[in-house]
């Protein structure tokens, strides 16, 4: 890693996918926006997927996204790597390969060093480069805190768009990253935080989802989605609710980065994980059993999170060894099933 010459991490407070509006107060809005149809339109914000698609024709249909958010790291080589890969992880959440990309910056320019910019926008070049995608430009406004992102483009054919409504019941869920982001970063703010601990966590939100896209293609996923700032749970209803099925999350077999419960019983709780907490609470089931500590992980705001798919049952073990044996996804689960409907959306015990 490259010499740090400006902590961005004191630019803000909420970093990465933390810095999202609350998911209930954002949910309040979006239903009051008039929309046009189209009969191309496959997939629009009535799902809360992870994107939206058009169909061109019978062989191609594209999918758009944007994502960009406040430094979520110190280093601004790195933050425009996360960054950039949070953005590319929409598309393949959906299926599809990224094709195109804009880049979206505000940067305070009178505050930072403008060869802070040149790095963060370096960084996210390496993961447009490693994704196959292309830059076509961008837009840089004058703003305090710095923010990065991408616009982006992907192609997917339509008869292989998998989304959130996908979800079928008898099927395995499998997550393939750890959970933790937020909490390790909110670590490293307050300085308790181990440095392999943070150093994994920034390998992790550096790494692209492009394997478990194959993955989900080559045993059929129709439904999946990536878990980036309203957290698991949070992600995990909206698929469960779009797909009309109830989702039972088993708690001890989720994949947590290192350190992650400790500082959650020391109480590093980042202030996200309250938020997503609030928003989930009454469409979820939470055991009696469950430990204060778990249920929080499962809220913490992801920066840049794996994809959770849902895997027909005979066909799971087989698509978690093909992730964990790649090398990229050692840390992937299969951590519950899907249900028919019940009266909550989730059962987390």
């Amino acid at each position: 890693m490259q010499e740090i010459k400006f902590d961005l991490l004191s630019t803000v407070e909420y970093g990465g996918c933390s810095a999202k509006l609350s998911p209930d107060k954002l949910s309040g809005i979006l239903g009051e926006i008039p929309l046009l149809k189209n009969a191309n339109i496959l997939v629009d914000i009535e799902t809360h997927d992870d994107a939206g698609v058009y169909r061109l024709n019978d062989e191609t249909a594209l999918i758009v996204t944007t994502d960009f958010f406040p430094p979520v790291c110190s280093d601004a080589h790195v933050f425009g790597e996360i960054a950039a890969a949070n953005s590319l992880s929409d598309v393949y959440a959906m299926g599809g390969k990224p094709l195109l990309t804009l880049n979206l910056n505000m940067f305070p320019s009178a505050q930072v060093p403008l060869e802070v910019l040149k790095d963060i926008l370096l960084g996210g070049q390496m993961k447009v480069n490693e994704a196959g995608a292309f830059t076509m430009g961008g837009h840089t406004i004058d703003d305090y805190p710095p923010k990065y992102g991408l616009a982006v483009v992907g192609i997917v054919h339509p008869e292989q768009l998998i989304t959130n409504a996908g979800a079928r019941a008898g099927q395995k869920l499998i997550l393939t990253k750890p959970l933790g982001t937020g909490i390790i970063i909110a670590g490293q703010r307050m300085e308790i935080a181990e440095a392999d601990a943070y150093q994994e966590a920034l390998g992790q939100m550096k790494l692209l989802n492009d394997y478990g896209m194959e993955v989900m293609q080559k045993y059929g996923v129709k439904g999946a989605t990536d878990i980036t700032g309203f957290g698991l749970l949070g992600h995990a209803l909206k698929m469960a609710q779009a797909s009309g099925v109830t989702f039972q999350i088993e708690s001890q077999q989720l994949p947590a980065l290192p350190q992650t419960v400790r500082l959650l019983k020391e109480g590093c709780i980042p202030g996200a994980a309250f938020r997503n907490l609030n928003f989930v609470r009454d469409e979820i089931h939470f055991s009696q059993m469950l430990s204060a500590e778990l249920k929080m992980l499962a809220c913490d705001a992801q920066t840049s999170g794996g994809l959770l798919m849902a895997v027909d049952a005979d066909k799971a073990e087989a698509a978690l060894q093909d992730l964990q044996n790649s090398g990229k996804h050692p840390f992937a689960r299969i951590i519950g099933e899907v249900l028919p409907q019940r009266n909550k959306s989730i059962y987390y015990a």
